[in-house]
């Protein structure tokens, strides 16, 4: 569920009507719902209730500062997976204990950084990682809190770009040789390892992944318990898909995964995390866009809005689906119209669907794109020198802008001329 709809005939993000916003700030932009971000966290928190755990936003949806601030202020930790994202939790008043920071390639920079600034865990991905970090820990006469991503080899049933459990896969040690790693990890002097962490992918439907690697976990705990090592935490990653496409069947409910969780794992007296950010922040937030021409091509009609590629990525680098709405409600029982809704963008890729049907549209119309609230605005990109697009947040009848559209100049003026190209 989520808090847009149509009111009057007009979608409305929460109070607030879309065409309200567009006049203020102008299109294409992101709008976000307050009151989805919170029912959802809660949620995920009753879902593991009874277990000790902690939710640790994956920051990497949607990293907007007002949105930190609104998961700090509910009680949430934050998944972070460089030092620019570990700043961002410090700046929205995150403390170090909730602070886990994933990730593959950490420098020694952002290990320093964490370890002075605070920090939970990190999420070990390789044995040379292990031994970089206890380095950097010794010198600043610290113990750096470890888990080690192990890789279960399960097959997440997501789309490949997404998947991160396979053997294929580049993140964590392969759960074959854990026991190895954990010893060698014991013996590292700026070590303190507790607990374990997996994560099989992203926008995972099927419960059955999810039941398997947790299965693998509980099985190695015991065993690196009998080994001697305190396995006192787990990390479960994220990954929980959320419905993009409104007819087909839904994903499983936060309490059914919660309900895996506790089957699996929720008999090893450990604290749990989970790193959710799609299931959060996906259905949260709405592209807004303009309808700039309608084309007659040879065999097809084409929308051209003024949102683009570099606005919302997701259906150009995954071929993702979003729902598109027309924002003022089409009449009971119009007949629709088979459009390609493409960008401007000079990239045949710059197209969000193909012969999708939708209500008559027509210049000047404004269209949201469904589900934009995770991975939509963190990953656009100013190309074609387009301005990154603002993006509002909504709580009842109150909206504020949390980002605003750059100028023209100060786009231009972040690049430097050479003084011999000068004069």
């Amino acid at each position: 569920m989520d808090h847009f709809l149509h009111q009057n005939g007009i979608l409305h993000a929460e109070d607030v009507a879309l065409p309200e916003i567009a006049a203020e700030v102008g299109t294409p932009f992101y709008v976000y719902s307050t009151a989805t971000f919170e029912r959802h966290y809660r949620l995920l928190d009753e879902a593991l209730s009874g277990l000790d755990h902690l939710i640790c936003y994956a920051m990497k949806a949607n990293s907007n500062q007002a949105i930190l601030t609104l998961m700090a202020r509910l009680g949430a930790g934050v998944d972070v997976v460089s030092g620019g994202e570990y700043r961002r939790a410090i700046a929205a008043g995150f403390p170090g204990e909730r602070i886990v920071f994933s990730g593959v390639g950490k420098t020694r920079a952002e290990m320093e950084l964490a370890l002075t600034g605070g920090i939970r865990q990190f999420n070990v991905e390789s044995e040379p990682e292990m031994h970089i970090l206890s380095a950097v820990a010794e010198k600043l006469g610290k113990l750096a809190p470890i888990t080690v991503r192990v890789n279960p080899d399960v097959d997440a049933k997501t789309h490949e770009k997404i998947a991160t459990g396979k053997a294929e896969n580049k993140f964590g040690i392969p759960i074959s040789r854990a026991r190895e790693v954990y010893a060698e990890a014991a013996n590292l002097p700026g070590l303190d390892v507790v607990g374990i962490d997996v994560h099989i992918g992203s926008q995972l439907t099927d419960l059955e992944p999810f039941e398997q690697a947790y299965m693998k976990v509980a099985e190695l705990t015991h065993v690196l318990r009998a080994d001697g090592h305190d396995i006192r935490r787990l990390d479960l990653g994220g990954g929980l898909g959320i419905p993009y496409e409104r007819s087909n069947n839904a994903p499983p409910l936060p309490v059914e995964y919660g309900e895996v969780i506790k089957r699996t794992v929720g008999d090893l007296g450990c604290e749990v995390e989970i790193e959710p950010g799609r299931i959060i922040a996906g259905n949260a937030g709405l592209l807004v866009s303009n309808v700039i021409y309608v084309k007659s091509g040879e065999d097809r009609d084409f929308l051209i809005v003024d949102a683009a590629m570099n606005d919302l990525i997701r259906p150009a680098m995954y071929g993702a689906y979003h729902d598109i709405v027309p924002v003022v409600e089409p009449a009971a029982g119009v007949e629709l119209t088979p459009y390609d809704v493409v960008g401007p963008v000079c990239e045949s890729g710059d197209t969000f669907t193909k012969g999708r049907d939708l209500p008559p549209v027509g210049p000047g119309d404004l269209i949201a794109f469904r589900s934009a609230g995770a991975y939509g605005a963190v990953m656009a990109s100013e190309y074609n020198t387009r301005p990154l697009i603002p993006e509002v947040l909504v709580h009842g009848h109150q909206f504020a802008v949390i980002r605003q559209r750059p100028t023209f100049d100060e786009i231009i003026n972040r690049d430097i001329v050479p003084k011999w190209l000068k004069g």
